[in-house]
């Protein structure tokens, strides 16, 4: 039983809840997406030592953003009329974010990008399948729902269990040809509430979710991010490929999954080919960088 106040100040016990109303989650590493369209004409009109040098040093940066230790950034050439470049920037902290944010709008070339949009979101792994577990365990050793034994057992719980997902709470950018990215929402609507869904129903239809991505695994890398909180939808969607009909296929059967069909709301789609540092210096030359 816990206790609350009504408003006159009197003393009312209500039932905790039979089930956990919200799963568990890890965090890891903070991710930020940075969208630009490039100036093209204004960097024509630089004089070729101008040009030359403000590529250089575009690329030397992007070389050393990649394989920084503890976070690593990646830029992909987007398809169609959104943007022209997407920067992708994972770090362990919201400081080093800020950072490489900060070393992009310190090189030449910042003053050549448009913003078109920015995401910011962090690597999130729902424990949907072990949040009962986690919660009857705690509850054996007679610890109270709400209090703060039950606060400081349960941290040391998710404690324990984020060191067995540490690779992918903190991953390396996937070293594949192609990036697709979108935010998503769970709804809210009437008759199609996810966050009015008992516990169980939602872990049945997020299990069934997850079996249709297995079956892409040896194809596609994911990376799911959340942002409640943190951005304008509520998670963030990463899917690494190298042949781009992979994204096409999953999410499309995706879309007849119960959790999709009825419960999923999409944001717009960011298609990219990835471009490494001699390919991004190309691009800003005005060349082929494929």
């Amino acid at each position: 039983m816990a206790e609350q106040q009504d408003l006159s100040g009197t003393r009312i016990e209500r039932e905790e809840p039979a089930e956990p109303q919200a799963p568990y989650t890890l965090e890891g590493a903070f991710v930020l997406h940075q969208m630009h369209s490039l100036e093209r004409e204004r960097l024509r009109a630089l004089a070729p030592g101008q040009h030359a040098a403000l590529a250089a040093e575009a690329r030397q940066a992007l070389a050393g953003m990649e394989t920084r230790r503890g976070g690593c950034s990646a830029v992909f050439f987007e398809l169609g009329h959104k943007g022209d470049l997407i920067w992708v920037h994972l770090r362990p902290s919201v400081e080093e974010l800020a950072q490489a944010q900060l070393e992009l709008a310190g090189l030449r070339l910042a003053g050549f990008l448009s913003p078109r949009g920015s995401y910011l979101s962090v690597v999130e792994i729902g424990l949907y399948e072990l949040t009962p577990v986690i919660d009857a365990r705690l509850r054996e050793q007679g610890i109270k729902p709400g209090s703060a034994p039950w606060a400081q057992a349960l941290e040391q719980e998710l404690s324990r269990v984020k060191e067995k997902f540490a690779r992918r709470l903190y991953p390396l950018i996937p070293e594949r040809r192609c990036l697709c990215f979108y935010p998503m929402n769970k709804k809210r609507a009437p008759g199609a509430n996810w966050y009015r869904l008992g516990f169980d129903e939602r872990r049945r239809l997020m299990h069934d979710h997850g079996l249709i991505g297995r079956r892409y695994g040896d194809r596609v890398v994911q990376i799911i991010s959340g942002s409640t909180g943190l951005d304008d939808w509520e998670w963030g969607v990463d899917l690494f490929a190298d042949d781009p009909l992979v994204f096409k296929r999953m999410i499309y059967e995706m879309r007849f999954d119960e959790s999709s069909a009825l419960y999923a709301e999409f944001g717009p789609f960011h298609v990219g080919l990835r471009l490494g540092p001699e390919q991004l210096e190309k691009l800003l030359l005005g060349g082929a960088p494929f």
